[in-house]
C-alpha cells in the first residue's frame, strides 16, 4: 500500500477507511480501557525494545503542560508522543506542536487520537539523527520553542544530550527514570554525582518538578519517574579556557572515581607531566592531593582545567 505522505493525508486515509477520526471528538487517552480499545482496533502492540510505557494518570500531562512552557513560547517540539496523552495537553496550551515519534506503528494511532487538533503534526523519525534546529527553523521559522517528552529510559542520556546540544529551546522538559533526573541534578561529593551531572550543569539550570509513581504507567515499570525540566544559560556555569580539556578531565576522574583524582588524571595529562606535576597541579588549584573527582565542584574542574591548560601550553 502507498505510504502517507504526511499526518494529514494519513488522517485522510484513514476516514475514508471508516475510521471515527472526525475534528472535535474527545477521548481521555490515560484511561485504562480507552488506551486498550484505541490500541486494540490499530492491531498495536508495546515494543520492549522501544521502552514503550503510557500514562494512566491524567494529571501527569496535564501538570507537564503546563509546566513546561508551552503556552508562553507556542511552539513545542515533542519526543515520542506515544498515544498522545501529552500530546493533547501540549496541544491546548501551545500554537504549533511537532512530535516526533520514531514507530512508524503508532502513526494511524495518532491520527485517531489527535483528530481534534488543527495545531498538531507528527515527523517520523529517531530524535538522535535528526538536526532539531532545522527542524524548528523549518516548522516555527524565528519562534520561541521549547521541548517536551516522556523519554524511554534506554535513550535519556543521548536525547537530552541532542535536545540541550541544539541551542534551539529556551526550556526543555522530560520525564526520566528519577534516578536518573536525581543523577542530572546531584551536588558534588553524593554518589549519584557524575560525569552527566557536570556536563547538563555547565550548561543548563536544572530542577526536578515533580515524581511520577511506576503504578501511573501501563505496562508498568519496574521504577519510578520523575520530571526533570532543564532551562539553557546563555553562557556556562563556569568559565574555562579550554572546554575540551575541562570534559577530559571530567571524564577522566569519573572513569576512575574510585581512585585519588591525581591517579586518574594520568590517562589524559600522563603524556606530558609527571606524578608529581601532577600532583602538584592538583594542589595548585586548591585541592588535596588524596581527593577523589566525585568531590570536586564545576568551578574546581574549571579551576584545574585551566591551569593544566596553561602548562601544557608552555610545554
Amino acid at each position: 500500500a502507498r505510504q502517507p505522505k504526511d499526518f494529514e493525508e494519513l488522517l485522510t486515509m484513514l476516514q475514508r477507511g471508516g475510521w471515527e477520526v472526525k475534528r472535535g471528538k474527545r477521548m481521555n487517552l490515560c484511561d485504562i480501557e480507552t488506551i486498550r480499545a484505541v490500541l486494540g482496533r490499530h492491531g498495536f502492540h508495546f515494543s520492549k525494545s522501544l521502552g514503550q510505557n503510557f500514562l494512566t494518570d491524567e494529571s501527569v500531562p496535564r501538570r507537564i503542560a503546563e509546566m513546561s512552557g508551552a503556552r508562553e513560547a507556542g511552539n513545542v517540539v515533542e519526543v515520542g508522543p506515544g498515544m498522545g496523552c501529552l500530546t493533547a495537553e501540549l496541544c491546548r496550551r501551545a500554537e504549533h506542536v511537532v512530535s516526533v515519534e520514531l514507530d512508524r506503528a503508532l502513526l494511524p494511532v495518532l491520527a485517531e487520537t489527535m483528530a481534534e487538533f488543527d495545531n498538531f503534526e507528527v515527523v517520523q523519525g529517531d530524535v538522535l539523527a535528526l538536526d532539531l534546529a532545522a527542524l524548528c527553523r523549518e516548522k516555527f521559522g524565528e519562534g520561541r520553542a521549547v521541548a517536551c517528552a516522556n523519554l524511554p529510559y534506554y535513550i535519556t542520556t543521548p536525547a537530552i544530550t541532542a535536545l540541550m546540544e541544539s541551542g534551539a529551546f529556551e526550556h526543555i522538559t522530560v520525564m526520566v527514570q528519577k534516578e536518573v533526573a536525581e543523577r542530572i541534578c546531584a551536588a558534588p561529593g553524593t554518589s549519584a554525582y557524575s560525569a552527566f551531572s557536570i556536563y547538563v550543569q555547565y550548561h543548563a539550570k536544572a530542577e526536578i518538578l515533580f515524581d511520577v509513581p511506576a503504578d501511573c504507567f501501563v505496562p508498568r515499570p519496574k521504577v519510578d519517574s520523575a520530571v526533570l525540566k532543564l532551562t539553557p544559560l546563555a553562557q556556562p556555569a563556569v568559565e574555562t579556557r579550554d572546554e575540551k580539556l575541562f570534559f577530559a578531565l571530567v571524564r577522566a576522574a569519573f572513569n576512575m572515581r574510585r581512585k585519588t583524582l591525581v591517579n586518574a588524571l594520568g590517562p589524559v595529562l600522563a603524556s606530558a607531566m609527571s606524578k608529581e606535576e601532577i600532583v602538584s597541579l592538583v594542589e595548585a588549584a586548591g585541592l588535596d592531593a588524596r581527593i577523589r573527582g566525585e568531590r570536586l565542584s564545576l568551578a574546581d574542574y574549571a579551576k584545574l582545567a585551566d591551569l593544566a591548560s596553561e602548562k601544557l601550553n608552555k610545554g
